[in-house]
């Protein structure tokens, strides 16, 4: 499997609107055309692994379209430097995310000033927040296992407090939009550079914090000198040297990735390679992933309880699956696929959940439900109800049968399923081998079966050849869509 990114996404934005402005010069592009950039290296991309942790890391490091402040250009931009990072080192990813001007203008530390006595006026917290509690460390102090540390009183212990979000903001005054020649009105967005969007923010000395910046245990001194790209890299990499992070990102990944609550000693065996990739290396996302997914508990079902392993599949990787597996194409070339968002579709779109907290939290728990007995999360579930079940399963009923997007531009011929569909049990054989890894239980696939052969395939005449043609289609089409809305699709295991 290719390693090396395969295409832009803000390549294929440019290119799209050129397109459109030769025809109107007054087009622009909107958050659609990132969707569209989305779908293809999603769906046909030679480095399917590289897609999957790009999209992966994209619910790690949450920006969203939804906000109006995030440029679809510079969002574009933003999701081919998570891939690009998706195997690299996450110190140079942390690094590479807090310095991108659309998470700047995401969490608002963007043209973040220094505090201001006589004004009152005190940096803003809110990347300073969000780095460490959904970035890298969490709310608690972890184990090298995962698991909470707790203090005498059997409580667990905070891993940072309100005055380390303080001084991790003073760190981040004083970065703004890229200039060649930054100056006061660059730093506030005044005659901004055509690059500003998609290249990393500058430094502005004259408006970063001078005093002394306090947090996790860390102290830059206060100083005359203003120093904000030092300051920075003493500040990322106590984050990235903080005992939390190596377990706290590796279950993440691991949730995204594999199973919704790995076991203590999963989450251990990962941690310990982010600590140390066998060869003095810290921060290795590459072997992180690696290890994710050759670990027993990603590969052998007899060494995983079958009650806790597993996860339900997001609406969109489902989709993903369906082109993969069954070769689905686009008609136009551009994937002409927008939102997917409303419930009664996929109930996501990617970089577009609601909030910096993704479209679900990594520790959501349905309400009322065995799982909270059981101390068990299910983070997708947040968005799930009756209504998206309903419409995940007549959005895959029209992509099934007809295809899905503009004029319905992204589709597919079952060519190779049409083509054993007379014999029910070789159709089945195979669609059990591409979606469910072989484990169809006896059950669906007597119930699948039953349905299948109930589509009768007329034997040949001179004249009937598209009749037979069509059942052979039908049988390959419903067969699909019993098993993508079955239980056992649903939950991946």
């Amino acid at each position: 499997m290719s390693m090396a990114p395969s295409g832009s996404h803000q390549v294929f934005l440019d290119t799209r609107l050129a397109g459109l402005r030769s025809v109107n010069a007054g087009a622009n592009i909107s958050a659609t055309d990132f969707y569209y950039s989305f779908w293809g290296p999603a769906a046909v991309a030679p480095d399917q692994l590289r897609q999957r942790v790009k999209f992966a890391l994209s619910e790690i490091f949450v920006i969203s379209l939804n906000d109006p402040n995030v440029d679809v250009r510079g969002a574009a931009n933003y999701y081919d430097m998570l891939g690009i990072h998706a195997f690299a080192n996450y110190r140079a990813l942390l690094e590479q995310v807090s310095l991108h001007p659309m998470m700047g203008r995401y969490l608002t530390h963007l043209a973040n000033q220094r505090e201001d006595t006589t004004t009152g006026r005190s940096p803003d917290e809110n990347y300073a927040r969000e780095v460490m509690q959904l970035m890298s460390l969490g709310l608690y102090e972890l184990n090298p296992d995962g698991t909470r540390r707790t203090d005498a009183a059997g409580q667990p212990i905070p891993t940072y407090d309100a005055d380390d979000i303080s001084g991790l903001a003073r760190v981040f005054t004083g970065f703004s939009w890229y200039s060649p020649t930054p100056s006061q009105q660059t730093f506030f967005g005044q005659n901004r550079d055509l690059a500003s969007t998609i290249t990393p923010m500058v430094a502005y000395p004259q408006f970063h914090s001078l005093s002394a910046k306090v947090f996790l245990t860390t102290n830059i001194p206060a100083s005359t000198t203003s120093n904000p790209t030092g300051d920075l890299r003493i500040a990322l990499d106590a984050i990235f040297n903080h005992p939390n992070t190596g377990p706290f990102v590796s279950r993440q990944l691991i949730q995204r990735l594999v199973t919704s609550n790995p076991s203590p000693g999963y989450v251990a065996r990962v941690a310990a390679v982010f600590a140390n990739n066998g060869s003095g290396t810290r921060g290795d996302l590459g072997a992180v992933v690696r290890t994710i997914l050759l670990d027993p508990e990603a590969r052998d079902t007899t060494v995983v309880s079958p009650i806790a392993f597993g996860k339900l599949r997001e609406p969109l990787i489902r989709m993903t699956n369906w082109m993969r597996a069954f070769g689905a194409n686009s008609v136009s070339g551009s994937w002409l696929i927008g939102s997917t968002s409303s419930n009664t579709s996929l109930s996501q779109s990617p970089l577009a959940a609601n909030s910096v907290f993704n479209f679900f939290r990594p520790g959501y728990i349905p309400p009322n439900t065995r799982l909270g007995g059981i101390n068990m999360v299910a983070p997708e579930f947040q968005i799930v109800d009756e209504v998206s079940v309903a419409g995940y399963f007549n959005t895959m009923q029209t992509t099934i049968n007809s295809g899905i997007g503009t004029g319905n531009d992204v589709t597919t011929t079952y060519a190779a399923e049409t083509a054993i569909a007379d014999d029910a049990d070789a159709l089945l054989d195979r669609i059990n081998l591409l979606l469910l890894y072989g484990q169809m239980t006896p059950g669906l696939r007597t119930q699948v079966r039953t349905a299948v052969i109930a589509v009768t395939i007329p034997a040949a005449t001179p004249t009937n050849a598209a009749t037979i043609a069509t059942a052979r289609l039908n049988r390959a089409k419903l067969a699909v869509f019993m098993v993508m809305t079955a239980p056992e699709y649903l939950a991946q295991r």
